[in-house]
């Protein structure tokens, strides 16, 4: 069996790497890096491939066009698109053309992906397997396409970083925070959260507090980070000198941890399987925006006043069924790619039709590879077509505005006078 990784950004190229070391030994796997905006810088790159089995010297950064080429030539069974959701739509389009025998198109999502989304499922709706990482996530996901008539198919798998963990040296004196880009979002929250962590540094000087980043500012991440927090320590009076910034692999940080902090980081599950105790913040509350409803009923929920104790929490063993560490009997990734194959082979594997975004032929295709691709599709096709659907994806969101406004202002007369409505 040959399997191609494709990835992209920083936590996508982890991802990836680690789920194909958890294939089969006796697959042939290899990792390829296609240029894209999210390109992580060199530092990025070697904390990524940590404990993967991958390096940065034998995982080339290709183009659309060496990509297509490398598959033709290469021919692998299956292709693991280990890339952001606008990339995958493009490379499927690219992989069908490239080969008339397609292989089994896997895609999947890193860490945490409660509560389901639309979104997701949209932009991976031609997959032909969707890798998710918890019981719980499985089924939400499956109701959800089920809603919305999306033919797909789901498999489990452990959360990847957790089997390529060191040994846990738990004893250790740091408290790590695992930083987001997305959460807290406003500036307010993210520099209370950097007071509480420089209060919990004051409280205990012998003990570091680490901010650990997935990249510095100015570094390309999965998502975009407004107000990175290297850059808000700068500003921050009465610095502890304990109060640090780092980066580089996650599972050295937790090597010498007495705890994790952090508001929905995965890192959180790679610590409870090391035994290390995490608290995950409800300062900003719960919710699907914050990405922390999966942990009501965990036990980790807390406020950041727990950072001035030592009693950070230990998770309910029950929730930890259901949700990432799971027994590995039960994963199915194996299985499910074995049966794609084999349908693949015995050429019954259809590509699967795609959901919404199929108006504007053509022209829909090239705007989609431009956005995705960025300065790396340098296609004439690619400036005219984004030359053209900026303005009409702006007009689109306009009128969108008005209707909904419309609505609000429709809506209480509806309310307050059915029997007009009803005899309109």
């Amino acid at each position: 069996m040959k399997v191609l990784g494709i990835a992209d950004s920083d936590s996508y190229i982890k991802w990836g790497a680690a789920i194909l070391g958890q294939l089969p030994t006796e697959w042939e796997k290899s990792l390829t890096i296609i240029r894209t905006p999210a390109l992580p810088s060199r530092n990025q790159l070697t904390a990524a491939l940590a404990d993967t089995g991958f390096t940065a010297d034998d995982s080339p950064f290709v183009d659309l066009a060496d990509l297509a080429a490398l598959i033709a030539s290469e021919r692998p069974d299956v292709v693991l698109l280990s890339v952001r959701g606008p990339v995958v739509r493009v490379l499927i389009r690219m992989i069908v053309t490239a080969v008339r025998d397609r292989p089994l198109i896997v895609s999947g999502l890193p860490g945490i992906s409660f509560p389901a989304t639309l979104l997701a499922l949209y932009y991976r709706s031609q997959v032909d397997v969707v890798i998710l990482h918890s019981k719980r996530e499985i089924a939400e996901f499956e109701a959800l396409a089920a809603q919305w008539g999306i033919e797909q198919r789901f498999a489990l798998a452990t959360l990847p970083y957790l089997s390529a963990l060191p040994a846990s040296g738990h004893g250790g004196t740091d408290i790590v925070f695992a930083a987001q880009a997305k959460v807290p979002r406003q500036l307010e929250e993210r520099q209370q959260l950097l007071e509480s962590l420089a209060r919990a540094a004051r409280a205990r000087p012998e003990r570091r507090v680490i901010i650990k980043l997935r990249g510095m500012a100015g570094e390309p991440q999965t998502h975009a980070e407004r107000y990175p927090f290297d850059v808000l320590l700068e500003s921050l009076e009465d610095r502890p000198e304990n109060l640090v910034i780092s980066t580089g692999p996650m599972s050295r940080h937790l090597d010498r941890a007495a705890g994790l902090v952090t508001v929905s980081s995965t890192a959180v599950i790679e610590a409870i399987a090391m035994g290390v105790p995490s608290l995950v913040l409800d300062d900003f509350g719960v919710s699907p925006a914050l990405i922390n409803v999966v942990f009501e009923g965990s036990g980790l929920l807390g406020n950041s006043e727990r950072l001035l104790t030592d009693d950070l929490p230990t998770p309910d063993p029950r929730w930890l069924a259901e949700n990432y560490l799971q027994d590995a009997s039960a994963n199915t990734v194996d299985s499910t790619i074995e049966e794609g194959v084999a349908l693949r082979n015995r050429g019954t594997l259809a590509l699967r039709p795609q959901f919404r975004a199929t108006l504007g032929g053509n022209i829909r295709r090239i705007w989609d590879r431009k956005r995705a691709l960025g300065q790396y599709d340098t296609s004439i096709g690619g400036y005219l077509a984004l030359g053209v659907g900026l303005p009409l994806r702006g007009g689109v969101r306009f009128a969108r505005r008005v209707r909904s406004r419309l609505k609000a202002v429709v809506r209480p007369v509806d309310e307050q006078a059915p029997s007009l409505v009803k005899g309109a």
